[in-house]
């Protein structure tokens, strides 16, 4: 699996994956009536591709197929972790999320949040995101349930710290290391 910036030709990629995702792995989390207005048909292709664009967001490869895809913006939000439902489960997301970490830490950033779905919650939780609030968005008229979401960026590794130099440092719940 490679990862790389994403580009415009990305669009109708991303979107399958988007919507693949919902309908095949979400679910089994949502109700039918949530899932058609969560993965709409009638999502803009050509605003999907501007707002990847304008985006910081990473793609997940493999053997040239977009499989998986993510994002974060100078706030560290995560508006986005999406992947392929024939590779669920293989580490594409944490490799995702292991690069948002990565981004962070170049921008100095000191935490991350996200909304993550009741399908995406384990995922974020397995990376240190901790739930803020349990939150009801609608969507198409449809409500729905997902999290907010946060991960305090343990602080710069001092002289004594045991960090591997290179990589990511780990997401702390309460800014607190260990």
């Amino acid at each position: 699996m490679d990862l790389r910036p994403y580009r415009d030709d990305d669009a109708a990629a991303t979107l399958d994956v988007f919507r693949r995702a919902i309908r095949v792995l979400a679910s089994h989390d949502y109700t039918a009536e949530q899932v058609v207005a969560w993965a709409s048909p009638d999502i803009d292709p050509t605003g999907w591709a501007a707002r990847r664009s304008a985006s910081r967001t990473q793609v997940a490869e493999v053997a040239g197929r977009v499989v998986g895809f993510t994002d974060v913006d100078d706030t560290g939000y995560v508006d986005m972790l999406f992947v392929d439902p024939d590779v669920a489960r293989r580490g594409v997301a944490s490799a995702l999320l292991r690069w948002v970490r990565a981004t962070a830490e170049e921008l100095g950033l000191r935490e991350l949040t996200t909304n993550a779905s009741l399908t995406a919650r384990p995922v974020f939780e397995a990376h240190g995101f901790t739930v803020v609030a349990e939150q009801h968005p609608v969507l198409g008229g449809v409500e729905l349930t997902n999290f907010r979401m946060r991960c305090v960026l343990e602080p710069a590794a001092g002289p004594s710290s045991d960090a591997t130099p290179g990589r990511p440092r780990p997401c702390h719940p309460n800014g607190e290391g260990g």
